[in-house]
């Protein structure tokens, strides 16, 4: 078939190697200069399927309060409440009992773990090179009732099969030599060790160049303007003034993706949720991460890539805001310089946000839609580089007629 995929980012160009190499022929679109130029620039780094949670949690709402109260806070909201703010937090909340948690993490860790698979496999055919490291996640606690409430993740993660190691202070040090310094700040931690680590914007970019060695066709400066039906089918994209016609479309445009849904009678519940990162140069190896910490209190994330450090965070809800907010880097100066003090240098950091396209239940919304070619392959939240690649093959599987290697059934539009 010809397909458009709509979006270059590490969701529509993964979608679109697969489906090139299930022998159809794919053009993809995208308003920005190449790949990867918006959400998938400068995320944390993390390939961390172990680490696979929805924000939709057993007493979410009194953790908000208490994270908004705080001089670091890892939660923003911005004076801009909107109906679609208000909706998606309603079902956000609906999702926060123990059952919705359970079941909403399994189908994410389901997806998470097959991606990593078809990551190792893409390495391995490709021979793709992006900073990565398979060296684990360390999620680390300064606080004894974390330590405490890692029990109940700790179930799941047995449950679906995930390895996990519970670690007391001197095994974080043991997993993250260069901790040894800062001791007294953290009790223990959950280590992953089969999470990975990878530069999400060089990894695009060079299965960009893997896709189009199998004839996938991408146009930059493409302002894709609206998606028209036709009937009970699309009848073209409207890109630049100008129509393009296929036989299915792929709406891979993340946060951006309700909005041109919407006209066509689709709700997507996703929404963009903000966040921030720092990238510094590594002045001392020994002082720097060897992977990722992901700093519980303050929802943070250390991670090394290559010669730099990639310092991730924050949540903030203000709508498409990209305004880089000089307040909202300090809770990332901070965690960088309290549990890495010599790792990097501050002074030449730089400093990035991106929306990251959520939905109330954590999960991405992949497959079909009521309309019967177009596809969705949105709503990753903080796990689009994590999902990645499984969610690009299950997508070409789907589309191709084939059945996917994994259960898909409850991630599709359908489950709203």
């Amino acid at each position: 078939m010809k397909i458009l995929v709509l979006g270059s980012g590490v969701i529509g160009t993964t979608s679109a190697y697969y489906l090139a190499r299930a022998g159809h022929e794919v053009t993809v679109l995208d308003r920005q200069a190449g790949p990867a130029l918006e959400t998938s620039f400068a995320n944390a780094g993390e390939v961390s399927p172990g680490y696979s949670a929805p924000w939709a949690s057993p007493g979410l709402l009194w953790k908000a309060v208490k994270w908004l109260a705080m001089t670091y806070r890892p939660l923003v909201l911005r004076h801009r409440i909107s109906p679609e703010m208000i909706r998606w937090g309603l079902q956000l909340l609906a999702n926060c009992s123990d059952r919705r948690y359970a079941l909403n993490k399994g189908r994410m860790l389901r997806l998470a773990e097959y991606s990593r698979d078809c990551l190792g496999e893409l390495r391995q055919t490709t021979g793709l090179h992006y900073d990565q490291r398979m060296q684990g996640t360390l999620q680390l606690f300064r606080k004894q009732q974390q330590l405490d409430g890692a029990a109940a993740d700790m179930k799941v993660l047995d449950d679906f099969g995930v390895g996990f190691e519970l670690l007391d202070r001197a095994g974080c040090i043991a997993a993250e030599p260069a901790l040894a310094g800062v001791a007294e700040k953290f009790l223990g931690g959950l280590r992953l060790p089969g999470d990975e680590t990878g530069d999400c914007f060089k990894f695009t970019n060079a299965l960009a160049e893997q896709a189009r060695a199998l004839g996938v066709d991408f146009r930059f400066n493409s302002r894709i303007e609206a998606i028209l039906r036709d009937g009970s089918r699309i009848g073209g994209v409207l890109v630049n003034g100008e129509m393009h016609y296929a036989d299915a479309y792929l709406l891979a445009l993340g946060s951006y993706s309700p909005i041109l849904a919407a006209p066509l009678g689709l709700r997507l519940p996703v929404y963009p949720v903000k966040g921030y990162s720092i990238t510094l140069p590594i002045v001392d190896v020994a002082g720097a991460p060897e992977s990722t910490v992901m700093d519980e209190t303050y929802k943070v994330a250390v991670t090394r890539l290559g010669d730099r450090i990639r310092v991730g965070g924050t949540a903030e809800l203000g709508g498409y805001d990209l305004t880089l907010y000089p307040a909202r880097r300090r809770p990332l100066d901070f965690v960088v310089s309290d549990l890495f003090p010599r790792g990097g240098d501050l002074a030449r950091a730089t400093y990035w946000t991106g929306l990251r396209p959520m939905t109330p239940d954590g999960t991405p919304i992949i497959g079909a839609t009521p309309y019967a070619n177009l596809f969705l392959n949105t709503g990753h939240g903080t796990l689009g580089w994590t999902m990645a690649a499984g969610s690009g093959q299950v997508l070409a599987d789907i589309i191709s007629g084939h059945s996917p290697a994994i259960d898909t059934s409850d991630l599709g539009l359908a489950r709203y």
